[in-house]
């Protein structure tokens, strides 16, 4: 029977669940739960209030700390108490992410106006962490109070907790734009906000300015707030960027940390840090400079030392020989001294996200702080009103004071005496309380007087709220005056710099140092770059410095002095042209061989390097622009403006369309008005102005410079330069036979005759393989053979000799070598 009895009663309790259970799609639920919850980050976790400028868990310890008496000038109290009190009445969440909140508040590195003063460690900019809550002590500052004023007057709306057992405010009364000053960082669902903090004084400056200006710009206000202002200083760069973010709600500006180049003895020279962008690590970023200088990504550092106390120095020692400011560069590329800082100014505004301009965020804090003033006012108002009705009895009851007091004497009691009052004079309840409540002392004249002065005060003051709430305009002149009152008390100067013009981007020729150096490029292919100390000048007859055994069978063929900032032009047989910076070769002593130059160039495998030009920086001359004329084998000659070869992609361009079996011989740079001169293999060459040919695009063929004989090939085109016209003409045969002879000796004609001998070639001397104009400044030459012998000759030994002469031997040839190359150093 029991048995049976149990069954029904199981029953029963499954039909009650089965009529509780709802049967939902999951993707449904799971919809509408993340919904939930992401609605809940956004607008209860994540994200501040444009009016007090605070996300609930900064509110509601602010609040507590009020509520237990924890201002400015009460005594510290142990964070914890805080914590607890929070978590138990207003903030439904764990004692971590409030401790850390209120540390935060309390760090002057991370709030621009600290709203908690702390007492112990509180963590520090090198990322120490601060110490547990039962350790440390904390209270309001005096800004937090500001936050806070005339909250008990009604000003601004109270919810209930997350429990309903106690009333939270749902917004601070905020007597400044908290939103900007301190700014915040906040990771939503779906969105962040990221707002910087700024200057007090200039924040208020703009916001009396827009209520004296409804119609006033962002660029307006931007004339008040110029951009951020970090706790932490540094250096905040162009106002087109700032504008944009300011415009937009949205955008990035770079920070920079302070740093200057001291000299404290002569020759020694420091970089001192003294502010470093905000939110960087200063512990990481000297660990970073370590790291990097330990790596040799940073040369040039001797020591780093991290001198901060209160102020921030770090102290970074260079090395003799150094070049301090492309050290600085390389900081800024490299570390987080230079940072970009990107605002998101997403605030709620009537509880929903919006992303806001600087205009915006200050119109909703007008609004809301006219609207807590209007409350205040009438809170005020209705208590003065109260208390000028109290006044008034009482008054009127001290002019009729014997006929109360025989009223009060003849009554039963306190009820009876309250109604007869009330009958007789007309009392309202409230008064006729007060009247009872009288002290017999208020009876003394002076007495009577303070509550006359007293009524004469409230109907004044009661006559001052009036006039405020009569008119808005009325309520704005208000808030200004109290804005200006709190920029008198808290204004303060401002730490970061503003660049008004953009900084550039940091490029590796920023980080190079700009001196002379000399490119040394093989036969073979190799190069490098070089001090040009290398090469000092020796007198005539000494063994020389530079170094050929680069390898067995190679030679140098081009040596070239420019800056290390400088363009260089690789000009190809196959008519093509190359870009590269002379930086970007490798550096290397005298006596190194240098890299391949295929792991720099895209050079096919059968394509050589015939010329090397350094590019200047500025190809327009007084008169007329700077050209390139390229000379090939056939004869052809072309002239290109050498803007043409400004900007050469990596894998080349066309500087010349060559015809086929054709190459480019040479490439020189030619003033307006200069001359060409072309030599070929059978002996002939021929002169002529380079206004003779016209300018053309890159992938132009060019025109005729010289008519060749049957078999005959140019070898060599060169630029007479205004200042080589005394020079001379360096002739070299493939067996080894060379002369020199005076330019004056070849007259300039037109372009595309068959030219003038400039050599007897014989079956002696056979065909030339290399021509120079040499200007005087060439103090040796070298030669190398086919078969890798190598001969170096002082220039002044070789003769100068006539046009149609065979010149004398420079080099002695094994049989069946010929002369492959030469170079003049």
């Amino acid at each position: 029977m029991a048995r049976k009895k149990k069954d029904d009663n199981n029953k029963e309790e499954e039909k009650v669940v089965a009529d509780k259970i709802v049967s939902r799609s999951i993707t449904d639920e799971m919809k509408e739960a993340y919904i939930d919850y992401a609605m809940s980050v956004i607008t209860a976790r994540a994200l501040p209030d444009v009016r007090d400028g605070l996300k609930p868990v900064h509110r509601r310890i602010l609040f507590a700390m009020n509520k237990m008496g924890l201002t400015s000038g009460a005594k510290f109290k142990k964070s914890a108490a805080v914590v607890g009190d929070v978590i138990a009445k207003y903030h439904p969440h764990g004692d971590a992410a409030v401790y850390d909140t209120m540390v935060k508040m309390a760090q002057d590195f991370n709030h621009r106006y600290p709203l908690i003063s702390g007492q112990g460690n509180f963590g520090s900019i090198d990322g120490d962490s601060a110490a547990a809550y039962r350790y440390t002590e904390a209270k309001m500052t005096k800004i937090s109070e500001e936050l806070l004023a005339d909250i008990n007057k009604e000003t601004v709306d109270m919810v209930s907790n997350y429990d309903g057992t106690h009333d939270e405010p749902e917004v601070l009364p905020a007597a400044v734009p908290g939103l900007l000053l301190n700014g915040t960082l906040g990771i939503a669902v779906g969105m962040a906000t990221n707002i910087p903090p700024h200057n007090l004084g200039e924040c208020i400056d703009a916001t009396t300015h827009l209520i004296d200006n409804p119609d006033a710009t962002t660029e307006d206000l931007m004339e008040y707030i110029k951009a951020p202002d970090f706790p932490t200083g540094a250096v905040v760069f162009d106002r087109e960027d700032i504008l944009h973010a300011y415009s937009t709600g949205r955008g990035g500006m770079v920070v920079r940390g302070e740093a200057e180049i001291v000299e404290p003895k002569a020759g020694s020279f420091q970089i001192i840090i003294r502010s470093i962008p905000y939110r960087v690590n200063k512990e990481n970023l000297v660990m970073k400079i370590a790291d990097l200088v330990k790596d040799k990504k940073l040369e040039g550092i001797r020591d780093i030392r991290d001198e901060s106390t209160r102020d921030i120095r770090i102290a970074i020692d260079l090395k003799t020989g150094s070049h301090p400011q492309k050290t600085l560069n390389k900081l800024y590329k490299y570390t987080q001294l230079e940072e970009k800082f990107h605002m998101n100014l997403v605030a709620l505004v009537d509880g929903v996200p919006q992303m806001l301009s600087l205009k915006a965020v200050l119109q909703e804090f007008v609004k809301h702080r006219q609207n807590v003033v209007r409350r205040r006012a009438e809170y005020e108002l209705k208590k003065a009103q109260a208390r000028e009705h109290i006044l008034l009895g009482l008054k009127k009851a001290l002019d009729h004071i014997d006929e109360v007091i025989k009223i009060i004497r003849e009554s039963k009691d306190r009820d009876a005496a309250k109604e007869n009052l009330m009958k007789k004079f007309k009392f309202s309840s409230d008064q006729t309380d007060a009247i009872l409540a009288m002290q017999l002392q208020r009876l003394a004249g002076l007495e009577r007087q303070k509550i006359e002065d007293e009524l004469k005060e409230i109907q004044k003051f009661i006559k001052e709220l009036e006039e405020l709430l009569s008119s808005e305009k009325n309520i704005l002149a208000q808030v200004k005056e109290e804005l200006e009152d709190m920029k008198d008390k808290y204004g303060d100067a401002r730490r970061t710099t503003v660049v008004e013009h953009g900084v550039r981007n940091i490029s590796m020729e920023d980080m190079i140092p700009e001196v002379e150096s000399v490119l040394v490029y093989t036969a073979g292919g190799y190069v490098k770059r070089t001090d040009p100390s290398s090469y000092k000048r020796q007198k005539r007859g000494g063994v020389g410095v530079v170094d050929l055994n680069t390898k067995e069978e190679d030679v140098v063929t081009h040596l070239i002095q420019c800056s290390t900032h400088s363009d260089l032009l690789f000009f190809t047989d196959k008519g093509k042209v190359y870009q590269i910076k002379m930086y970007e070769l490798p550096e290397g002593r005298r006596a190194t061989k240098g890299k391949s130059i295929m792991n720099f160039l895209s050079l096919e495998d059968d394509e050589k390097v015939t010329t090397i030009l350094p590019m200047p920086k500025n190809v327009k001359k007084d008169g007329g622009e700077l050209d390139i004329v390229l000379v090939t084998e056939s004869g052809t000659v072309k002239k290109v403006e050498a803007s043409s070869f400004h900007d050469v992609r990596r894998g080349g361009i066309i500087a010349i369309t060559l015809k086929d079996d054709d190459n480019l011989v040479a490439a020189n740079f030619a003033d307006p008005g200069e001359d060409v001169v072309l030599v070929t293999r059978k002996g002939k060459s021929i002169r002529f102005s380079e206004e003779d040919v016209r300018a053309m695009g890159r992938t132009a063929q060019g025109v005729r410079g010289i008519k060749l004989g049957k078999g005959d090939a140019v070898i060599s085109g060169d630029v007479v330069h205004s200042e080589d016209d005394k020079g001379t003409l360096f002739v070299l045969s493939e067996n080894g036979y060379g002369k020199k002879t005076k330019l004056t000796e070849y007259k300039s004609q037109n372009r595309g005759g068959s030219g003038l001998k400039t050599a007897n070639v014989t079956k002696k001397t056979g065909e030339l393989v290399s021509a120079r104009i040499l200007s005087g400044e060439e103090a040796e030459m070298v030669a190398m053979s086919q078969k890798s012998q190598v001969i170096r000759i002082d220039v002044e030994e070789i003769p100068s000799l006539g046009r149609a002469t065979q010149g004398v031997r420079i080099m002695k040839l094994r049989s069946s070598d010929k002369v492959a190359s030469l170079a003049c150093l």
